[in-house]
């Protein structure tokens, strides 16, 4: 259609316009804070699995205790 190719210059336009940006809006980062976020990343994601496997894992279910019937 007519608008399409418009919309997708347009586009292209825009990504090729980030992509030159990129470099710039990225602070440098040192080698210690990419250690320190490595690190970070690494302690969520284990406490995301062991929040999940508490979660897939069934409770046990207490003893039913001797209600009215038991006591007749």
């Amino acid at each position: 259609m007519y608008g399409d190719d418009i919309h997708l210059r347009l586009h292209r336009i825009r990504a090729e316009r980030l992509r030159h940006e990129a470099p710039r809006a990225r602070p440098a980062r040192s080698p210690h804070a990419a250690r320190r976020a490595r690190r970070l990343r690494s302690r969520l994601g284990w406490t995301l699995v062991e929040v999940g496997l508490r979660l897939a894992t069934p409770r046990p279910r207490p003893a039913p205790r001797p209600g009215l019937a038991a006591r007749l």
